[in-house]
């Protein structure tokens, strides 16, 4: 049985920040947000503690998948940083396509109980509004809801920031007028999706101190990273940084940061603001029951 998807209360969850200093007050606030226990590819991992709950829905991650093997190295990683947050909850990864397991067989592995559906994806779109129902269908014992994806937030925002220092940005960068970025995008045809990353891509500005900050789509979409990046050197800014706005390492990303002039970030990967987030999304759907009551499994044929 699939519970429609939580209504994104755009008003709370995205309150347009001011200032930088208003930005990193949200973030703050938002790392101290009660955090789970991951088990990986569909195995389930016991924990002795007297706080775990084993009424909680299982968590259930959903990554794209990909080729490259530094994605699904990159995910567990993510995972065993959200195991370490709030031990507990039993957390299992499912994939869209190209990685085993398959969302569907991770699903059909819970048998009953109740799941939680959480995208490891940053803006709205085809994944999200049509294969993880799909997906959800395809187990009607089970109770699911499916979490918002990632972004657009604040805590993505901060991972940007730390990947851009950590590939050589600087205050002075921030400053310099000869200086931009490009926001690296999967992209997507779903406006949702453009509207997502446009929002992102503007609070980086902010927390960049007014830096321009440009989208740009690996694929799908326009403009591409190049143009985004010919365009801002249209306008004086001849020092184009490219931020990965990606999850985990792939095609997309290694095409994205080859276009760089300058510097390129990694993708977001295991940042802890990404542990944190992915757990608040959780939080966030399990709080929109309206009574915290058991909630009732389909009947079974």
């Amino acid at each position: 049985m699939t519970e429609p998807e939580h209504p994104r209360d755009v008003r709370t969850d995205l309150v347009p920040l001011d200032t930088t200093s208003g930005l990193l007050t949200r973030i703050t606030a938002e790392l101290g947000t009660q955090l789970s226990l991951v088990s990986l590819n569909g195995t389930r991992r016991t924990v002795h503690t007297d706080h775990a709950d084993q009424n909680a829905p299982t968590l259930v991650a959903v990554a794209h998948g990909s080729r490259d093997p530094r994605a699904l190295r990159t995910v567990t990683t993510l995972l065993e940083r959200v195991s370490e947050l709030r031990p507990g909850i039993s957390v299992r990864l499912g994939h869209i396509e190209l990685n085993e397991p398959l969302l569907p067989a991770a699903l059909a592995s819970l048998g009953t109980g109740r799941a939680i559906l959480v995208p490891l994806l940053l803006s709205r779109g085809y994944h999200v509004k049509h294969d993880l129902p799909e997906a959800a269908a395809t187990a009607p014992r089970l109770h699911t809801r499916t979490a918002a994806p990632l972004g657009p937030h604040p805590l993505l925002v901060e991972a940007l920031y730390a990947r851009l220092v950590e590939a050589g940005w600087n205050t002075a960068d921030s400053a310099a007028r000869s200086t931009g970025v490009v926001l690296a995008a999967a992209g997507s045809r779903d406006p949702a999706s453009a509207a997502d990353v446009r929002r992102t891509a503007a609070m980086l500005s902010e927390r960049l101190g007014g830096v321009p900050v440009l989208p740009g789509y690996a694929s799908a979409a326009s403009p591409t990273v190049p143009e985004a990046v010919r365009a801002l050197a249209a306008r004086g800014r001849h020092r184009v940084a490219v931020a990965s706005y990606f999850t985990a390492p792939g095609r997309f990303a290694s095409q994205s940061a080859a276009a760089a002039p300058w510097i390129a970030a990694a993708p977001l990967g295991a940042h802890p603001a990404l542990a944190r987030l992915v757990l608040q999304r959780y939080d966030r759907a399990l709080a929109g029951v309206a009574h915290p009551a058991p909630l009732r499994l389909a009947a079974t044929a």
